[in-house]
């Protein structure tokens, strides 16, 4: 896959998706990450990517005419078949559903806010998705964009190393996971349950698919009965 990132600070990108897994898909040409400085595209002396905004108000505002220019030059031909995200606090939540959705296509590009966002001619007119992490605010997108790229990238074929691990996870199926225990058998006083000590794996599945029903019934506050219907339902955007 062929993510573009169009930001301000290509480090913050690079140094988060340089380690373990995400620097294994990169090295094995699962994710071809390219990196884009959006000062590269200003045109000023300067290389002014900000402005105040129009009508007042605190913080600045980044210029739409260095980001078009840059994502229409990084993309080209290519520019209407690939989704172009925005990540900001406004977008729609970012889900397991989505990552899924999103590790289906081809190639990505994402645009990283800063300061107080971008010039709403942007999110009109060049942006196909928005896409928030949460409701909070960073100090910029491109920390936003590592999350997304991280739980895209790893539902990729061959990206992890047991290819059961991402369909078993919490909320690969609409639910929470499941407990996990490892050696020693007991510890302070605290035991394993026993029913995962008998290697009966049927007994296993159905205490698992239990506690994943408890869990998310307890957690988030959906009754068990309606996280019992299997993953969650998704549509397909990838020609933007």
């Amino acid at each position: 896959m062929i993510i573009h990132v169009l930001t301000l600070f290509p480090g913050i990108v690079d140094g988060a998706l340089g380690e373990s897994i995400m620097s294994r898909a990169r090295e094995a040409g699962a994710l071809d990450l390219r990196l884009h400085q959006l000062r590269d595209y200003a045109e000023d002396k300067h290389l002014t990517t900000d402005d105040r905004p129009y009508g007042g108000g605190a913080g600045m505002v980044l210029k739409p005419d260095p980001i078009f220019k840059a994502t229409e030059h990084i993309l080209g031909p290519a520019l209407e078949s690939t989704p172009r995200l925005l990540l900001c606090p406004q977008g729609e939540p970012f889900t397991q559903a989505l990552a899924a959705e999103l590790a289906e296509c081809e190639s990505l590009f994402f645009i990283c806010g800063h300061y107080e966002g971008v010039d709403e001619r942007v999110r009109e007119h060049l942006v196909t998705r928005e896409i928030s992490i949460g409701d909070y605010v960073l100090t910029n997108g491109a920390l936003a964009a590592a999350v997304v790229i991280d739980a895209v990238v790893r539902l990729l074929p061959g990206v992890l190393g047991d290819e059961l691990s991402s369909t078993e996870e919490s909320h690969a199926q609409g639910l929470l996971e499941y407990p996990h225990y490892t050696r020693p058998p007991e510890f302070r006083g605290w035991k394993v349950p026993d029913i995962l000590l008998g290697g009966h794996h049927g007994h296993i599945a159905q205490w698992r698919r239990q506690q994943s029903l408890e869990r998310t019934a307890k957690r988030r506050g959906i009754p068990s009965a309606d996280t019992s219907h299997g993953a969650l339902g998704k549509s397909h955007d990838c020609e933007g």
